[in-house]
């Protein structure tokens, strides 16, 4: 899955689903590798073992995304949870699923 010009809101967690990180990206599939793998070792997804991706979402300009990860950082956490469910209801990790697209 190649996205082009534009970027992608994502949702990570740690396999108890109990911590969230969201973030935004041109380059799903590498920047999620990276999570997965630690690259950054001292980020917040390393430090609090956020290597399961639970949610994505796909936006034509990267300005949008940006500003819909704004919107996600900026709610509740009961708010980032109903968005998961209502994509992925049994919090599986949608990695895997990338790499077959």
């Amino acid at each position: 899955m190649v996205f082009q010009k534009g970027g992608c809101v994502y949702i990570m967690s740690n396999k108890y689903n109990s911590v969230l990180y969201t973030g935004v990206t041109s380059e799903l599939i590498s920047r999620i590798w990276d999570h997965k793998n630690k690259t950054y070792p001292n980020s917040f997804t390393a430090k609090y073992n956020c290597t399961k991706l639970v949610y994505y979402c796909f936006y034509p300009h990267i300005e949008e995304a940006i500003a819909a990860e704004k919107t996600i950082k900026g709610s509740s956490k009961e708010y980032k949870r109903q968005l998961v469910k209502s994509m992925n209801p049994d919090w599986k990790n949608l990695y895997d699923g990338l790499l077959e697209e």
